[in-house]
């Protein structure tokens, strides 16, 4: 620890800067450098510090932190570095204090803020599963490539500089598909109103309409069974740095043929065949997290209301409320713990089976029943992970890769150990045979996980559940 101190006097005086953490600093100026297309005010967004702040040693370091990671939050960059550089200036800065003590002598510095921008324009073709992931693919739906979704996707992540997107997802074969969407974080001077508009239209050949025993049952046809188009627009408000508001509306229209109408009544109700619906929803997520793609330190939480249903001729009156929270905590220089938790609640208690949506869809499940969706109106879990920090490097491949959007190659390894737990309550249980709903589920196990550029991040698991059935589990994907 002496040592350290001596290292620390040393440099703060070779480079003109005191190492009292609590002397006066005057910023003069912050500059950027590696911005060929992002507009400087985009970055000036996430930055406390500004030109002419004066601040003691340790509030600008603890600052300039917190900027380095709200830069690199936007996913606009590959890397960022704030420099500080010391002014060489006789002229004698005063200051005075708000109690009227004067302070000879100030320092100054300039800062740098010098960052390496993403290759923006994705575009790439599309070869997935259509299932809801590889794992159901590969032990429930025999490895059937038939059930693949073939296309392209074009992703376009700072179009005009200003962090807006546009984004293009054509795709054919299992599921065809057409979304398309733009995204502006800002329409005001202030920086803090953005829109998105879009339209999603699915069509399905093969469609599950209906669970049994907490696994999905498939219809399979030659022709069209199911098609749904959805216009959407939303509406953000960033009033600061780390919360966000968003106001949503959609309208929804759906249709199925009679046979799937037939098979499941309740895949509407009263073994409708059309459904539209106006929604409106409201949500509130506040992040503090170090890196929202792989966080290791910090804390979320967030909330979302939406009502479905809101127009006299609606065909459903669906009230949906959830909440979710997560910390992440450095136990050791290379040992992590985070938990997240996430509850949901939805009335009445007869729904149509497209709106049901339990434990199972998306990263709503607990690890172990990645087999199983577990319908539900109401559902609760807890996820807690210890990870183990094994790499955490950034190599230089300018020599063999003259691009600079991609010559800086991240890679970070975590093996970690989890348990999971969660409950589905679901007051028909008897509709789908189902055998996890209204009990509680636990599962764990080990795992290796796999973060890299551009927001890969790859998850290789271990895991057993209170049926006593362990396999391996993959997941695989860009985090957008």
């Amino acid at each position: 620890m002496l040592l350290l101190n001596l290292f620390h006097a040393f440099w703060f005086s070779v480079s003109g800067i005191s190492a009292d953490t609590t002397e006066k600093i005057i910023v003069r100026r912050v500059t950027f450098t590696g911005n060929f297309r992002t507009r400087e005010r985009i970055i000036r967004r996430e930055m406390d510090v500004r030109d002419g702040d004066t601040l003691t040693r340790q509030k600008l370091d603890s600052l300039l932190e917190y900027d380095r990671r709200k830069i690199l939050n936007t996913n606009l960059f590959v890397t960022v570095e704030l420099k500080k550089k010391p002014v060489v200036d006789t002229t004698q800065l005063t200051y005075i204090t708000a109690d009227g003590k004067r302070i000879e002598n100030l320092k100054m510095i300039d800062l740098d803020v010098i960052i390496k921008e993403q290759w923006y324009l994705l575009a790439f073709p599309v070869f997935q599963l259509a299932d809801r992931n590889f794992n159901e693919w590969w032990y429930e739906r025999d490895r059937d490539l038939s059930r693949t979704i073939y296309g392209a996707y074009v992703l376009h992540q700072n179009l005009t500089g200003n962090n807006d997107r546009l984004r293009l997802r054509a795709e054919f074969g299992f599921i065809p598909r057409l979304d398309i969407y733009y995204s502006t974080p800002y329409l005001d001077k202030k920086q803090r109103t953005g829109l998105t508009v879009g339209i999603l239209r699915l069509t399905n050949r093969t469609v599950a309409y209906r669970t049994r025993s907490d696994k999905l049952v498939f219809l399979g046809s030659e022709s069209r069974t199911r098609e749904r188009i959805v216009p959407y627009l939303t509406i953000t408000h960033r009033p600061k740095f780390y919360g966000h508001h968003s106001f949503s509306a959609q309208y929804s229209t759906t249709s199925i043929t009679d046979t799937i109408a037939r098979l499941n009544p309740n895949y509407f109700l009263n073994g409708r065949s059309r459904q539209n619906y106006l929604q409106l929803a409201y949500s509130h997520f506040y992040d503090r997290r170090d890196r929202g793609q792989y966080a290791l330190r910090g804390f979320f939480y967030g909330v979302y209301i939406s009502q479905s249903g809101v127009l006299p001729n609606d065909d459903i009156n669906l009230l949906e409320g959830s909440a979710n929270f997560g910390q992440y905590v450095p136990l050791a220089k290379k040992l992590f713990f985070s938990y997240m938790t996430k509850a949901k609640l939805s009335t009445p208690g007869r729904q149509p089976f497209l709106q049901i949506r339990g434990l199972g869809y998306g990263g709503d499940l607990v690890r172990g029943y990645e087999l199983y969706v577990i319908d539900g109106q109401h559902f609760g879990y807890v996820k807690t992970n210890l990870r183990y920090q094994l790499l955490n490097r950034t190599f230089n491949l300018s020599r063999l890769i003259k691009f600079r959007q991609f010559n800086t190659f991240p890679l970070a390894i975590y093996p970690n150990i989890y348990a999971d737990f969660g409950y589905a309550r679901n007051p028909y249980p008897e509709l789908n045979n189902s055998k996890l709903a209204n009990r509680l589920l636990t599962g764990g196990g080990i795992g290796i996980d796999f973060v890299s550029w551009y927001n890969f991040v790859g998850h290789l698991n271990y895991s057993i559940n209170h049926l006593g059935e362990a396999r391996p589990y993959f997941s695989f994907g860009r985090e957008f």
